[in-house]
Parts: structure tokens; sequence; C-alpha cells
């Protein structure tokens, strides 16, 4: 269970490090964030377009791309890569301007209040840091959602638990997995049936991008949103769907063509055979923890976490 992965997060993500993360917030109570509350008759589906949007935001003021995220009625993906080298880039300027778009101030004017941030050195050194945090990103991005939802509810009190949960991405068959499991979760919680019907997704606005733009489809796959100059996973945008696709018939045994027809290219080029993948994705939240990838870097983590073992190595092995 995803309950699993709680720990001391700053021995799995050292402040500063970069890396690439499967991220998990849930409402407490599983209350709900999106969908139709069943007991009550309303609805709270425009929540989704919050939460989608203000990942579209923060992946444009932080140093980060986001791969993938599915807003679902209690809770919401994102695989999230750091990327403090392109935040150290940065002038002060820039990411004094980039904090205020954060947290912006009616009472005063925002071009003086940033030309005097921009001079105060150790506190651009302290931002610098949090621009390209993941606890930072994740809390900007559930803060805003709590304050609008218990505004609309007339309620106080904490709308999403404690703690967000978190994977670290050890290697690019571990990024593409999260990938892959978080775009299909409203097909596997059969909310709909197609990648094109899974909307407030990852892959859906994919689909959508490549609907205006169809030389989009060949183009290297690149994160859905943030920086695109760094870490262009090894396939194009179409490969990646397809492989999405053919992994939601496997899984959904119900789906038309489950089961039936050849197993993208690009899973040879990732070393995976077809029944191995597809294991390998629903083994993200089942049969992993605290990380995921290949044996070797799962050692290595564990080692470098003080470790001798993590939860998941053995089912990196058999799926090797």
């Amino acid at each position: 269970m995803i309950s699993r992965m709680t720990y001391t997060r700053s021995i799995l993500m050292p402040t500063g490090s970069a890396g690439t993360f499967h991220c998990v917030s849930r409402c407490v109570r599983r209350a709900f964030l999106c969908g139709e509350d069943r007991l009550t008759g309303r609805s709270f589906e425009h929540r989704r377009q919050w939460v989608e949007d203000r990942i579209h935001e923060l992946a444009g003021i932080f140093g980060v791309a986001v791969w993938g995220y599915a807003v679902m009625s209690n809770h919401v993906h994102v695989v999230v890569q750091t990327l403090p080298e392109a935040v150290a880039g940065w002038s002060a300027d820039e990411v004094a301007l980039r904090w205020l778009r954060l947290f912006p101030r009616q009472d005063q004017n925002p071009e003086m209040r940033a030309e005097v941030l921009a001079g105060n050195e150790e506190r651009i050194k302290v931002l610098r840091e949090r621009l390209s945090d993941l606890s930072w990103f994740m809390r900007c991005l559930s803060e805003p959602i709590a304050r609008s939802a218990n505004k609309e509810d007339s309620c106080k009190g904490r709308f999403w638990e404690g703690r967000f949960k978190c994977q670290v991405l050890l290697d690019e068959s571990a990024v593409v997995a999260a990938m892959a499991y978080v775009d299909l979760n409203p097909v596997r919680a059969r909310i709909c049936d197609t990648l094109e019907a899974s909307v407030h997704t990852s892959a859906c606005k994919r689909l959508s991008a490549i609907e205006s733009d169809a030389a989009a489809a060949e183009k290297p796959l690149p994160p859905i949103a943030g920086d695109r100059g760094f870490g262009v996973l090894r396939m194009t945008q179409a490969e990646y769907l397809v492989l999405v696709d053919y992994t939601g018939r496997q899984i959904r045994a119900d789906k038309r063509g489950a089961i039936e027809g050849p197993a993208p290219a690009v899973l040879d080029r990732m070393g995976f055979r077809p029944d191995n993948w597809t294991r390998q994705v629903l083994a993200v939240k089942s049969d992993y923890s605290r990380a995921m990838g290949a044996v070797e870097c799962l050692v290595e983590k564990a080692a470098e976490m003080g470790q001798r073992w993590l939860r998941g190595i053995s089912t990196a092995r058999r799926l090797a």
C-alpha cells in the first residue's frame, strides 16, 4: 500500500539533490477532492481543473519537469523531476520574480519588492534552494487547493493528509512505469475506458497536443510541463502513448483488444518482455515502496541511505 512509503524524507531525497519522484497527495478521511459525492449529490468536478491548472502554473515557476499527473476523486498523482542545476543558472532577479509569483502581496509594489528581495543575497540563496525542492513544490500545490475547497465547503481544518507519499524513481524504466501507472489511473479505476476519455491526466494532455500539432507525435517525449531542456526520455511521444494504451489493455481484461496484438517495439529497447512490463507497472504501488528501479540501482540507493535492503529488490530481480 502507498501508506508504507512513510519514512524520514530527507534520507530519501537530500536537500538540494536532483531526482525524479512519484508523489501522491490524498484527502483526509478520503473526502472528495473532485467527482460527485453520492451521499449529498454535490459535484466537485470543477476542482479537477483547479489542480491541473495549478500543476502547470507551478511547473512554470519551480525548477522542475513534470512528467505525468492524474487528478482523481480523492487523491492526486504527480511524477516530478527536480532540477537544482537549472535553478543554479537563474539570476537573483529571476529567483525573486519567480518567488513573488508564488507569494504575491496586494499591499506592496511588486517591482519594488522584487528589487529589494533580489538584493538580499542570503535570502536569495534560501529561495533558490526552495525553488527546486520537492516538498516546497508539493506544498505550493496543495495549500491553495485546500484553501479554495474549504472556502467553497464553508469549513476549516485539514483538507489533505499531513504528508504526501513519495517514491524516488532511480532509472528511466522506473520513470516510464510510474508515468504509465499514473496515466492509467482512471482506466484502472474503471472511470473510463480510453486515454482520450481520461480527462485531467497528462496522457490526455499529450493527446490533445498531438491533435493540435500532428508533428508533436514523432518528437522526443518531453515533460508535460516545466523545464524541457533536461532529461528527455529515449522515446517519442507517440511511442509512449502507444505503450500506455497497450499496457492498459493488458491490465484491464474487460477492455476490447486485451492481450491481443504485438507488443510495442519500445519495450524491447527498454529490456522488458511484455508480461514483465505489465507486472512492473502494476508493481509501482504494490511491490515497491521508497524507491523503484533496477536491482543495482536499488542496492546502491539502500547503501546511500545506510540500509542493507530496500523493499522492491526481490520484485526487480523477478522482472529483470
